[in-house]
């Protein structure tokens, strides 16, 4: 696929999960009547706009980010359509609407490819590989996995995510055989090499079980995916925070050109389960407890239920303008690092 189709593909799936998102604070904010001045897909100044009962709506030129301008939502708004003037319960759905927007976009992407898939697997090892290794350190055909590395095992897709990022280095796997648990020590698995990044990474050298593809197995598999998704997000996080990973394995908008590209290439189910996987990171991204983020103000409502009074808007402004300077700037970061991996 040429690079400006990669650009203009990465925009508009971007531009979509962002336009979802934003559209979870709208209608959340609309339904419980509080008065919206403007709806914004971008950032920058206004390329298109409209106004329609008493809200614009407008397209921006920077097509990074976007937002919803609320009465009120910095505390000093009066009148019934006032963020701040409402009860904290209505303020905490608003906040976390679009958050949930998102997540929901992800459940229902993971169900489209799990409902086209020609069949589900399972979590029991069906057959090994010719170039397979865990088999001399202990699995057997016919063990169920249900933890790799300590992490806990829900659905076929964890088995491959655990193995890749954990299975670079020998790793303890936890089976049932024969209706009991046995605990397999140091189990080796092949490994391959990112040359972009310089990491190692463990490679699945099994085939699963398939389970029975019915209405029940479809939906079970589906929210098992999109927790097992959450779940990554969260175990990379701490990846990150504990040095197991570095801010140069990070990728941003930039980096994801090659990855759309590549999906492209591989079928329409591979693009639908990045773009899942994305929104699912965006969503969950977005509720961490961090200045300028929906986490970071929900964070601020909380505390105005254990204070029993709101923080002064001038403090909560200073720490999320803090916070945005931050987040720019691990942008900046992230955004050269996936241009210098674009040129090497």
């Amino acid at each position: 696929m040429p690079f400006v189709a990669k650009i203009v593909l990465t925009l508009a799936v971007f531009g979509l999960l962002i336009f979802v998102h934003e559209l979870g604070h709208f209608l959340m904010a609309k339904k419980a009547g509080v008065l919206v001045h403007e709806f914004a897909l971008g950032m920058g100044p206004r390329l298109f706009s409209f106004r329609k009962n008493g809200t614009l709506y407008s397209i921006r030129l920077l097509p990074i980010g976007g937002f919803v301008q609320m009465e009120g939502e910095d505390g000093d708004g009066e009148g019934e359509g006032s963020f701040s003037r409402k009860k904290k319960s209505v303020r905490l759905g608003v906040l976390a609407a679009g958050a949930a927007m998102n997540l929901i976009l992800g459940f229902v992407l993971t169900f489209a490819v799990v409902v086209s898939a020609p069949a589900l697997g399972g979590k029991t090892v069906h057959s090994f590989a010719q170039n397979a290794t865990s088999n001399l350190y202990g699995l057997q055909a016919g063990d169920e996995i249900l933890a790799i590395a300590g992490k806990r095992v829900s659905v076929s897709s964890d088995i491959s995510y655990l193995i890749v990022g954990y299975g670079a280095e020998p790793c303890d796997v936890l089976v049932r055989r024969d209706g009991e648990k046995v605990l397999l020590k140091s189990v080796e698995f092949p490994n391959g090499l990112d040359e972009s990044s310089g990491l190692r990474y463990g490679m699945v050298d099994f085939s699963v079980q398939a389970v029975p593809k019915n209405v029940g197995t479809v939906l079970q598999h589906t929210f098992l995916r999109t927790v097992s998704t959450a779940k990554s997000i969260w175990r990379s996080l701490g990846d990150l925070i504990t040095g197991r990973y570095g801010i140069k394995q990070m990728s941003g908008p930039v980096g994801m050109t090659d990855t759309i590209g590549a999906s492209v290439a591989d079928g329409w189910r591979s693009l639908v389960s990045l773009v899942a996987f994305i929104t699912i990171n965006l969503g969950v991204m977005n509720l961490l407890p961090l200045p300028a983020l929906d986490g970071g103000r929900i964070l601020f409502l909380l505390i105005e239920v254990i204070r029993g009074k709101p923080m002064k808007p001038e403090y909560e402004g200073y720490i999320n303008f803090v916070g945005l300077v931050l987040l720019l700037l691990l942008m900046v970061v992230v955004t050269y690092n996936d241009i210098v991996k674009l040129f090497v």
